[in-house]
């Protein structure tokens, strides 16, 4: 469908203002997403365009359009024309990004475009993975262990294999010395994600088995790394 077969139905949807809510509101807002049955819709209402959502409630089967209604308010609808599982199975969303309109609303929209631009625009040379990659060991020397754990976990859901965490722990050991990666990284959330990794297909679990392990240990239940 296109959005002209359903914007007569817009005025209907169940209005979600996420505008000024603190912390990661994702997850109850995916759930809401998750009652909505196919052929109605919501509107979520914030003070920059939601482009972190978009992918989401694709893959839960809604089409999307949005709206800029004023300097920093964003109206996207969703509708849904069919009842999907979003089984991207790719966690981590930028939930951290919610708080730059707490700061400032235009740094909140700032903020979200750089992100997109980073991580979504199809000019970008490098693959997704290995900027992945990239941005772990950026984190790792700037000593953002929290970030450094998310881009593994996400690396690992995106399909690198461990052996190339074998290969970022070996240059990490050999950039920042081994007395440093014995006292920082050793001990460290991101070390104990990537220990979990291997020490799980040595015991011969899949993929899926150990993604979910990553998840119940390393997600954002977790205080070393949610944000």
């Amino acid at each position: 469908m296109a959005y002209i077969d359903w914007k007569n139905k817009k005025d209907d949807f169940k209005v979600i203002d996420v505008r000024g809510i603190a912390g990661n509101f994702f997850r109850g807002l995916k759930k809401q997403l998750a009652e909505i049955p196919a052929g109605s819709g919501v509107v979520v209402v914030q003070t920059f365009e939601p482009l972190p959502l978009y992918s989401v409630v694709e893959n839960m089967g809604f089409e999307r359009h949005t709206e800029k209604v004023a300097d920093n308010e964003y109206r996207a609808y969703f509708y849904r024309t069919e009842n999907k599982e979003d089984n991207s199975g790719v966690p981590m969303k930028p939930a951290a990004l919610t708080n730059m309109p707490l700061i400032d609303e235009k740094l909140g929209n700032i903020a979200v475009n750089f992100w997109d631009l980073t991580w979504n625009d199809e000019n970008r040379y490098l693959p997704y993975e290995t900027r992945l990659l990239l941005s772990l060991t950026n984190a790792v020397g700037a000593g953002r262990m929290r970030q450094a754990t998310r881009e593994l976990v996400k690396a690992y859901f995106h399909g690198v294999d461990s052996a190339a965490f074998d290969d970022i722990f070996e240059l990490l050991a050999w950039n920042q010395g081994i007395g440093y990666f014995s006292s920082e990284i050793g001990p460290s959330t991101l070390f104990a994600a990537y220990k979990s990794i291997k020490q799980g297909e040595k015991q011969g679990k899949s993929r899926e088995e150990i993604q979910k392990m990553l998840m119940e240990k390393f997600g954002e239940k977790n205080p070393d790394v949610k944000v």
